[in-house]
């Protein structure tokens, strides 16, 4: 019978890694399963909790963040694929069945699931159908080039091969932007299944979704920076939110120069007008599934691009002026195939 590895990294996961465990040690698939849980020096009881489970192999290591953990646990899996996913998800029954599903084809070589949630918080909400609006991008492809951490598969020697996951990306960032931009680049076939969910709590409270957006953009700087073939499209980013990240931002400076330049206001008039527009086709699509969300949808685009424009601007500046991104970035190759 075919071996698969799971591999799941936790840091402080105590609130979430039961349900978790709980939820990929039954799936409904013809497969045998070996999980492996990678603890990132836990303050909390994750290990313990993890290691409660007779299924679960747990490895534990001082904190290195996610990027090492998931590259550890690869080191460690014996399948032919390794699927990867977080501590704070929950798989559908028959997530690993679909993730698997794609790889009767032995041209692909990764595979991405979709989340899903159960909460009913208005910024929740919002964030689903954020996820959902960059799916339809996605599966309108035969093709994609970004695989995201939370349910994602790798023929496992691939994934090796490619150096996994960047620990340049310390934090939960964009390494997985990196390692499929990477992987894309060098003809790696990644299809999107979006019938293996997985259910995950969304950011619920407006300040942490900001905050998360900014972090994000900050981080994908270097992402691109390492893969700048694809500064100007892929096939998960929508566009008009690429344009939104730099112009939400502009208008309130621009603004704010009236008093000292009349033809500022004029310009950031102009530019709210068209940012206006530019939430149309996601206001529209939000309003048909929700109509609260639809209603607050421009609104929160816009403090979106805020905090996505303000993170790109940190993104620039750290990759352009410290030292330590640049030796990062100078030895991440042979760093991370040590590290896979």
């Amino acid at each position: 019978m075919r071996l698969v590895s799971i591999v799941m990294p936790a840091y402080n996961a105590e609130a979430t890694i039961g349900l978790a465990l709980g939820s990929i040690i039954n799936q409904e698939a013809d497969v045998a399963v070996e999980v492996i849980v990678v603890d990132d020096g836990s303050a909390d009881r994750t290990p313990e909790i993890a290691e409660s489970y007779d299924a679960v192999r747990v490895l534990r290591q001082a904190n290195a963040g996610p990027a090492v953990a998931r590259n550890r646990g690869a080191a460690q899996a014996t399948g032919d694929v390794v699927v990867f996913i977080d501590s704070d998800c929950e798989a559908s029954p028959g997530w690993l069945a679909e993730m698997l599903a794609p790889f009767a084809d032995p041209s692909v070589t990764a595979v991405k699931g979709a989340y899903r949630t159960r909460q009913t918080a208005l910024t929740a909400r919002f964030v689903q159908l954020e996820y959902e609006d960059k799916y339809d991008r996605m599966a309108s492809r035969e093709h994609i080039d970004f695989v995201d951490t939370y349910s994602a598969a790798f023929r496992r020697d691939a994934f090796v091969a490619s150096g996994g996951y960047s620990a340049a990306f310390d934090l939960p960032s964009a390494e997985d932007v990196d390692l499929s931009y990477r992987m894309a680049s060098a003809g790696a076939l990644m299809v999107f299944r979006p019938q293996a969910i997985v259910y995950h709590r969304h950011p619920d409270r407006l300040g942490a979704y900001l905050r998360k957006k900014a972090r994000f953009a900050s981080w994908r700087v270097l992402a691109v920076r390492r893969n700048p073939g694809k500064a100007i499209s892929d096939s998960h980013t929508p566009q008009l939110m690429k344009v939104q990240a730099l112009a939400a931002p502009a208008i309130p400076i621009l603004a704010a120069a009236t008093p000292f330049a009349p033809a500022a206001g004029i310009a950031a008039a102009a530019l709210a007008g068209a940012f206006a527009a530019s939430t149309v086709p996601f206001t529209a699509k939000a309003y048909r599934k929700d109509r609260a969300v639809g209603l607050a949808s421009p609104v929160l685009l816009y403090l979106r691009g805020v905090a996505q424009g303000i993170g790109l601007v940190s993104g620039v500046i750290r990759v352009a002026f410290s030292a330590e991104a640049s030796r990062s970035e100078a030895v991440a190759a042979p760093a991370d195939r040590r590290t896979a």
